[in-house]
């Protein structure tokens, strides 16, 4: 192995092991949702503000994407973000319902 081979598994490892990963959501913190739709599909990420080295900060607990079909492609805006709703809802099912029996 070479020397820039070395460097660049180092960095693959800090990345993949230090912050920023992915925080278990935590019921009794508020949830963000950001969602977004183009031409080639739908995103959301599910947020929440957490104490990371003793600062509140927000991000990301949960990130979903999909690819659309090519009708789908033709909607509008607006039809494209209700389909993200429409599609993703389902995925935060277990941390919807924690939050009711909270």
């Amino acid at each position: 192995m070479t020397q820039e081979r070395i460097k660049a598994y180092e960095r693959i490892r800090k990345a993949l092991t230090e912050a920023p990963l992915l925080p278990m959501p935590e019921c009794n913190i508020p949830f963000k949702l950001y969602i977004d739709a183009c031409g080639d599909g739908l995103g959301e990420s599910l947020h929440q503000v957490q104490i990371i080295d003793d600062k509140p900060t927000e991000g990301p607990v949960c990130y979903i994407s999909t690819k659309i079909k090519p009708t789908e492609a033709r909607y509008g805006a607006s039809h494209m973000e209700c389909l993200v709703w429409y599609r993703h809802l389902g995925n935060y099912t277990i941390i919807l319902m924690a939050l009711l029996l909270k």
